[in-house]
């Protein structure tokens, strides 16, 4: 019994979804036969069930309602308003459905979802670094590149102004979504202090990104042409260093990894893991001494780092079958007998 009221309750649900899409529908042909009162009137009747519709349906409800202000707007401004209404209603859902599909790790989902957002904000060119990033974690490199070069052509920094200002009788910093909240504070006279300061550019993560994407293609020209490129827009940015380090080390160039953490360790000369690091890039030219004095001086700092230990103690017996063959080819002269002793040793 239970299954059958389910499956009635199912039934009913999918007839209202479905009445709702073939009103929208109607309202889209009112549209383009230019009845755009009739489009409205039209919307208006399915207009209480779109907030329990699912994301696909209110986001073409939104875009119908949008384009059917727009069109019987004339001058009439109350009704443009609604059709922006309409577009930033339909924006907001294909924002929260997108951020449901990072939850999810439908990453190619919420790029899509994202982009077109983009596409009907152009203003709002924020959205589209969110659709390659998605795009990028989805794995869909040609996207991301392509949302890439396009913020690099329209010049996108990401930098942006934030605004502060003090709570009275506290040394508590409050961060307002914008300068008119932080002025109106202000006046009430519950906040002092008012301050301003800009945010990071996004230019050096785009470049980084758009390097590592070639490099897991093996264009290894292009990554490193980028990484330059990267690194004289923000060349004090460690995260950029580290990124930098990272490609050398992926392409097999220690040389130019060694060089970067050298470069590091001027702004962070205590760090163990950075000396750890320049060991094993050592190690892998075959410097064996030059990484025996890293990692002993990662030990230096971090008496306790057990890969430290194990990759000094390593490099320590790999010299051992030399240091026998040696003793083994020593004659019976006293110098020999001195030079064995210094061996065993």
């Amino acid at each position: 019994m239970k299954k059958q009221i389910l499956i009635a309750g199912f039934l009913m649900v999918s007839a209202i979804t479905f009445g709702q899409k073939k009103e929208i529908k109607s309202a889209q042909k009112y549209i383009k036969s230019g009845e755009f009162t009739e489009a409205i009137a039209t919307l208006k009747g399915v207009e209480g069930l779109i907030p329990n519709a699912d994301s696909n349906l209110q986001e073409l409800y939104y875009l119908v309602k949008a384009e059917a202000y727009i069109g019987g707007a004339g001058n009439d401004y109350e009704k443009m308003d609604i059709a922006k209404l309409g577009l930033q209603e339909m924006i907001n859902i294909l924002l929260m459905s997108a951020q449901l599909d990072q939850t999810s790790k439908e990453y190619l989902k919420g790029s899509k979802k994202i982009y077109r957002g983009y596409r009907l904000s152009k203003k709002d060119t924020i959205y589209l670094y969110y659709a390659a990033s998605l795009a990028k974690d989805g794995q869909d490199y040609n996207a991301a590149i392509d949302y890439y070069e396009e913020l690099i052509n329209l010049g996108y920094t990401g930098i942006k102004e934030e605004f502060y200002a003090t709570k009275k009788g506290t040394k508590e910093e409050t961060k307002f979504g914008t300068e008119e909240e932080r002025n109106i504070a202000l006046k009430k006279g519950e906040y002092i202090i008012p301050r301003s300061k800009f945010t990071k550019s996004k230019k050096g993560t785009i470049l980084k990104n758009m390097t590592f994407i070639y490099i897991n293609e093996g264009d290894i020209e292009k990554a490193t042409l980028l990484m330059k490129k990267a690194r004289e827009e923000s060349p004090d940015d460690i995260n950029l260093m580290y990124a930098e380090a990272e490609m050398y080390y992926t392409s097999g160039d220690m040389l130019n990894y060694k060089s970067v953490i050298n470069e590091i360790i001027i702004n962070d000369p205590n760090n163990p893991d950075l000396y750890y690091n320049l060991g094993v890039a050592s190690s892998k030219n075959n410097e064996k001494e030059e990484a025996l004095n890293y990692y002993t001086k990662a030990l230096e700092l971090k008496p306790d780092y057990t890969e430290a230990l194990i990759n000094k103690a390593q490099l320590i017996l790999d010299n051992e079958s030399a240091i026998v063959i040696e003793m083994n080819s020593l004659g019976t002269s006293n110098a020999d007998y001195d030079k064995y002793d210094l061996l065993k040793k």
